[in-house]
């Protein structure tokens, strides 16, 4: 059984013929045509996805992740920032499956991005079903499983991480509150503190963490303030969810040579026991989850066994 993955982002869509064992068959990528708004997002998709169908590949249901607040009942975006312009209120299920024909399923992108990492990823075998994921990149996202399913919330904003408060009435974050966690764990942020704070200027947090390993003293103070407040959100998320482990997954995560055995001596600092864990698909979680999601549907309708 095959079914498709694609990952919507800000600048990218991905998407893959991934197998039930969980083999990519055939991968598509472009880029996301955000000047057009909606119907240009979903030109993107559609390219992606006819792309994906020209092999003439059995394909058994599409699974689709996505940036914004997602409603996986109605398989609609309730909630979308700029990022994807005029993305609010798409009902991405219904357009997919009157196109192609074919049971389609949406989730939200850190959603999909976790479900990936446990069926294919880091926790993978494990046997670890309540986990968080939280995501370092451009900004700060995350997910939760509770015994191997989303926890999507009431509102469908679960998992939302980077608008936690770390600091109150600390720095300004773009949806209105002050002293967001994204404000301080993004590489964004990253950037900005080490070029306000330092007389030093990088375009990428890989060049911050090369610094820091290199004994640049201005540098390794800025990161290891930013250490500290990752090892807060981790042992505030051990409270307050009590997960098997928590992963770290998005961009920053390629430079943990540089910085993990750091974290990890803080994590004991902080008697943190819980299994903190590096994820393992990259760029690619995203599609692996949205595949995964796809399948356990589809097989539950049919009433095989996973």
């Amino acid at each position: 059984m095959n079914v498709i993955g694609v990952d919507i982002g800000g600048t990218g869509v991905k998407g893959a013929i991934i197998s039930k064992e969980a083999e990519i068959l055939q991968e598509v990528k472009v880029s996301t045509n955000i000047a057009e708004g909606r119907e240009g997002i979903l030109r993107s998709v559609v390219s992606v996805i006819d792309s994906l169908f020209r092999n003439n590949i059995p394909i058994s249901g599409i699974g689709l992740g996505s940036a914004g607040r997602i409603d996986p009942e109605k398989g609609e975006v309730v909630y979308a920032t700029a990022n994807l312009p005029n993305w609010e209120g798409t009902k991405l299920k219904a357009f997919l499956e009157k196109k192609y024909e074919v049971e389609s399923y949406i989730e939200n992108d850190a959603n999909t991005a976790l479900l990936g990492e446990m069926w294919a990823g880091a926790t993978h075998k494990k046997q670890i079903e309540t986990v968080v994921m939280l995501t370092l990149g451009t900004g700060v996202g995350g997910a939760t499983a509770l015994n191997g399913k989303i926890l999507n919330g009431n509102r469908f904003q679960s998992g939302e991480w980077g608008h936690v408060i770390l600091i109150p009435h600390g720095k300004p974050c773009n949806c209105g509150k002050e002293g967001c966690i994204e404000q301080y764990l993004s590489g964004t942020a990253l950037i900005h503190a080490v070029h306000t704070e330092t007389e030093f200027s990088f375009t990428h947090g890989a060049e911050i963490f090369e610094a820091y390993s290199n004994g640049n003293k201005q540098v390794k103070k800025v990161v290891d303030q930013y250490i500290d407040y990752l090892t807060i959100v981790i042992y505030n998320i051990t409270v307050a969810i009590d997960p098997q482990a928590i992963l770290i997954g998005g961009g920053l995560i390629d430079s943990k040579a540089h910085w993990w055995h750091e974290l990890e001596n803080k994590l004991r600092n902080m008697d943190v026991t819980t299994a903190v864990l590096p994820a393992s698909l990259g760029n690619k979680a995203g599609m692996f989850g949205a595949a995964a999601m796809a399948l356990q549907h589809v097989i539950e309708k049919r009433g095989e066994s996973v």
